[in-house]
């Protein structure tokens, strides 16, 4: 089921909504939770149901694993660390086997001539998310950060239908303690309306503004043989944009379907194109999984305590790993290893005292961001290097008809006139870069809108408007871009 459907828009979220209050209004508070719980697993079901068994398993195992973990004596038998171990490679391998098991077969065949069959896996949907989420919780546990809470609790954090197939990626100490919050059994009126703006103005982003790009991006790394000039840029750019509004799209609209419930997601986005720094730029974008990685990765490695040769090695670790979880490929490997570099020598940079231009550097920032989500949306090599090629070369140049009379003297440079974006059928996509690159600038983001949020006639006229108009686009629905990952 997806957030921009008729079923979850107009049947699933209302009936879930109204049923959860129903029974906290008859004080079957655990009742409640335990309907939430099996909504949630209806809502993940609802694609296949071969997927459920895994979730379950998962959320069984890291819960008893959890509970051990968090008790105070240590045990006679498996120590902690040892349990903490099992736990994380149980883990680990769950989500290795069914994501990357024929990447490495592929790659075995290829490293040794061999005809290892591939295992053709269907990839659970948001394994990576709910790994990653239940490792923490593992890890909290180890610490002792974690208390032993009721299960429908703990299921609830890991399966919470809002924020359960693509983030953001949330903490036990941000979410857990919300389902036992007794205030929380109440309708909040006001949560009410700040969902639906919410909600809202992430179908809109997702199915008139993500949706419009996806068709370019897809012609231009998919369908076209070859790019000119301006195609190239096109076709990345439409990409940016595409990748932005529909991960922030989803992230606006679990957020808002959340605080239906009472509960307060993190916020995962902020203005990230908005960047004048790659640090600056991984600070705002998928703000859960930088945490994450920042937490669990990066500060366990070593972080910046052990010298600056240490410190650039744990960075680029850290996002080799960032890059592989996002994908079973070596184009995501790349982009994960272009954006440690990038980290590195920013560090390096500020070490130095160096400074640069807010605009300029804004500039090379959100080009680089750009140029690298080149080898994130390429399926194979060739596809990123046919973009790439055709954005740096000169020998490619065409231009609009319109212009041939004006500056036909650029003919006898190589230059051509035709249709210059003829090859991803791009007719309007320059007033819709013009309007992305408005919306990613100067439009306040979703999470300063809702912290000014005021119930009034203009917020509500402004939400109903975005609201009528994505559920007009509903007729072309496609998946979110991060349901892959």
């Amino acid at each position: 089921m997806l957030f921009n459907s008729y079923e979850f828009i107009f049947a699933f979220l209302p009936l879930t909504f109204f049923i959860y209050f129903y029974l906290n209004s008859k004080r079957l508070t655990e009742a409640s939770k335990a309907f939430l719980v099996l909504s949630s697993l209806f809502f993940y079901s609802w694609w296949n149901i071969t997927y459920l068994p895994i979730i379950l398993f998962s959320m069984l195992f890291n819960y008893v694993v959890g509970v051990s973990l968090s008790k105070d004596k240590e045990h006679t038998k498996v120590s902690k660390r040892t349990l903490l171990t099992i736990g994380v490679v149980v883990n680990v391998t769950l989500l290795g086997y069914f994501k990357y098991a024929d990447f490495f077969i592929e790659n075995i065949n290829l490293a040794t001539d061999g005809h290892i069959p591939l295992l053709h896996l269907a990839l659970p949907l948001a394994i990576s998310f709910f790994t990653f989420q239940q490792i923490a919780y593992l890890v909290d546990s180890y610490r002792g950060e974690t208390k032993e809470y009721n299960f429908l609790n703990y299921a609830n954090f890991v399966a919470f239908f809002p924020q359960l197939i693509a983030g953001p990626i949330v903490h036990h100490a941000e979410m857990m303690p919300q389902f036992a919050m007794l205030r929380n059994k109440v309708k909040n009126y006001r949560n009410i309306a700040m969902g639906l703006f919410i909600f809202s103005i992430g179908l809109f982003k997702k199915v008139v503004i993500a949706d419009t790009f996806a068709v370019w991006a897809t012609q231009g790394f998919d369908v076209a043989e070859k790019l000119n000039l301006f195609e190239a840029w096109a076709t990345s750019l439409s990409y940016t944009f595409q990748l932005y509004f529909d991960f922030s799209g989803y992230t606006d609209m679990a957020i808002g379907a959340a605080l239906l419930f009472n509960i307060k997601l993190p916020i995962n986005f902020n203005s990230p194109y908005k960047a004048t720094s790659i640090q600056d730029f991984w600070r705002r974008w998928h703000i859960t999984l930088s945490r994450f990685l920042r937490e669990y990765v990066y500060i366990p490695l070593g972080g910046n305590r052990k010298g600056s040769f240490r410190t650039y090695n744990n960075l680029m670790a850290t996002f080799l790993i960032g890059g592989i979880w996002h994908g079973a490929g070596w184009t995501f490997v790349f982009w994960g290893f272009l954006h440690g570099i990038a980290l590195v020598i920013q560090r390096a940079w500020n070490q130095f005292g160096f400074k640069m231009n807010t605009v300029l550097a804004w500039f090379i920032t959100f080009n680089f961001v750009n140029i690298t989500w080149v080898f994130f949306r390429a399926k194979e090599w060739n596809d990123a290097m046919k973009v790439l090629s055709s954005m740096f070369s000169l020998n490619n140049i065409v231009l609009p008809n319109f212009l041939s009379s004006k500056v036909a003297f650029m003919s006898q440079y190589g230059i051509t006139f035709g249709g210059f974006v003829e090859n991803i059928k791009g007719n309007d996509i320059i007033e819709w870069l013009f309007i992305g690159f408005i919306c990613i600038l100067l439009f306040k983001n979703s999470t300063q809108r809702l912290n000014s949020f005021q119930l009034n006639y203009r917020t509500s006229l402004f939400a109903g408007m975005v609201f009528v108009g994505g559920v007009i686009s509903l007729n072309k629905v496609s998946e979110f871009l991060y349901f892959n990952f």
